[in-house]
């Protein structure tokens, strides 16, 4: 006796469409699973037992043989439950097998036969739309993240018994519900920008930053004002477009912080892990491929506060990422690209005493401690902050003091209308900061004030081609910001000005 139907697997954030092939002969009672199951599908035996003795079906004392096709791909996790027992269900008379032809079964089952809600089935649905004569089926807590995309039918049962009791009678599909209101992250993170008092010069800096999705560093001592600008920084960003919702929605879904909201995510994430997390933490991996917090933070900001206290591994492995805009994890089990198309805002004291370059402090910190300090941050990864912004110790006055400060939604419509023009020019969702070097070369052209004054830096400063052209994408970032087709010199000068280590330290 054979049966053959279909269930689907998530690894990375890429969902794959899995043939679960059933055959149920006579000989000595075995239940075996082929085709590279993780512990968690082979443990699906037992619950899958259970579930059907549990839901008044008979389960046969017979040689039970289950294949996972493709079989060189590894499976992972528990929603393969619901279609292997319905395979055996199927493969023994017990439920039609004639309408399984164009449904894919996603689900954990529990013991008594309920169906468990499973991470990753946005990712599912995304996947399975290219197969638009597929239906899929997932527990009712899942029902709403399935309707998400509307391109396939989904449906939906609360037991293993109704299901199978329906499935010629597609009672269990429900019908398409309307879109939710769309969800944002918690904003616990956001502060207005307008609360931040002083600091003119970076509240310029994040309006550019958001504008060209640039990599920010502020510099400065304790209690500047480093973390509340960079919390206000994820105000002013725009909000995600409709891809973008999607594939941040995706991540989300798989990692298993999505909850059970049917939503999609419109607001942009922001992450701020602690300075003892791991490489493992920061890019993912693990035995199930997760996305760390560089992947959560994609199409969004991801805040590293006391940059120089993360461990040297966890900094260097951000290289290769933020050049390339995507992060390649290869393991035992396989090899997985995740996207990264995020800003890294980074804060950092000038020193260990955070004293240095305070004219109203001493710092008591020698130039050796100074220099290991931020040593700790190696040039290559330097060079890939467009923007270092010092932020001094505010005063008293401007502690008090009440002057009418910009709002984030008033920012945040400038950096919207600076992203449009980004957009119109390089492609929806693109920025300055994603430019290519044949982009920047095309629409970064400087006249010859703008290009004498570049040569004079550059040579001056000893910078590198990397930190050439940034320094001209963020000042193609201020120029559209002033709506400007054509980079002017002042745009250029004041790009300039946001390089602050790339001056020479003197003691």
């Amino acid at each position: 006796m054979f049966a053959s139907v279909h269930g689907m697997a998530v690894f990375g954030i890429q969902a794959h469409l899995i043939q679960v092939e059933v055959d149920v002969s006579n000989g000595l009672p075995v239940f075996d699973i082929v085709g590279l199951p993780n512990t968690a599908v082979r443990e699906s035996r037992e619950r899958v037992r259970s579930a059907i003795k549990n839901s008044g079906f008979d389960f046969p004392l017979q040689r039970i043989t289950v294949n996972l096709a493709p079989a060189d791909l590894k499976k992972n996790g528990s929603g393969l439950d619901l279609p292997i027992a319905i395979g055996i269900l199927a493969a023994t008379g017990q439920c039609s097998a004639k309408s399984l032809t164009n449904r894919v079964f996603v689900g954990e089952l529990s013991l008594e036969g309920h169906l468990r809600p499973v991470p990753g089935v946005l990712a599912m649905a995304v996947s399975l739309a290219q197969h638009s004569t597929y239906s899929l089926i997932v527990p009712p807590e899942n029902i709403q993240e399935a309707n998400l995309i509307e391109e396939i039918a989904s449906g939906s049962a609360d037991n293993l018994a109704q299901l199978a009791s329906s499935l010629e009678k597609d009672l269990f599909l429900a019908q398409p519900q309307a879109e939710p209101s769309p969800e944002e992250i918690p904003s616990d993170n956001t502060i207005n920008l307008s609360t931040v008092r002083g600091q003119q010069q970076a509240k310029r800096a994040l309006e550019i930053a958001a504008a060209g999705g640039h990599n920010l560093l502020l510099l400065g001592p304790p209690g500047s004002g480093k973390t509340m600008l960079a919390k206000a920084y994820a105000g002013i960003l725009p909000p995600l477009t409709r891809v973008e919702s999607l594939e941040v929605t995706k991540i989300y879904s798989v990692a298993g912080l999505l909850g059970h909201m049917g939503q999609l995510i419109q607001a942009r994430p922001f992450r701020q892990p602690h300075h003892s997390a791991t490489a493992a933490g920061i890019l993912g991996g693990g035995r199930d491929m997760k996305p760390g917090e560089l992947i959560l933070a994609n199409h969004g900001v991801l805040f590293l506060d006391e940059l120089p206290e993360f461990s040297r591994e966890v900094l260097e492995s951000l290289r290769q990422p933020l050049e390339d805009r995507e992060l390649t994890l290869t393991r035992q089990r396989g090899s997985v690209k995740y996207p990264a198309r995020l800003s890294i805002v980074a804060s950092m004291n000038p020193c260990p005493c955070g004293w240095y370059g305070d004219p109203k402090r001493s710092c008591i910190c020698s130039p050796r401690q100074i220099d290991n300090y931020r040593g700790r941050i190696s040039g290559p990864l330097l060079d890939r902050f467009d923007l270092h912004i010092e932020v001094p110790r505010v005063e008293f006055d401007e502690l008090h003091s009440h002057p009418e400060s910009e709002s984030s939604p008033t920012v945040q419509a400038r950096v919207l209308q600076a992203r449009q023009r980004q957009w119109t020019r390089l492609g929806e969702s693109k920025t300055n900061a994603e430019m290519s070097a044949v982009e920047t070369s095309a629409y970064c052209g400087l006249d010859s004030t703008g290009e004498q004054l570049l040569r004079n830096v550059f040579e001056r400063q000893h910078l590198s081609a990397r930190s050439h052209d940034r320094i001209l994408r963020v000042a193609r970032t201020i120029a559209d910001l002033d709506s400007e087709n054509h980079i002017l010199p002042r745009h250029l000068a004041e790009a300039l000005q946001y390089r602050a280590l790339d001056r020479t330290v003197t003691y």
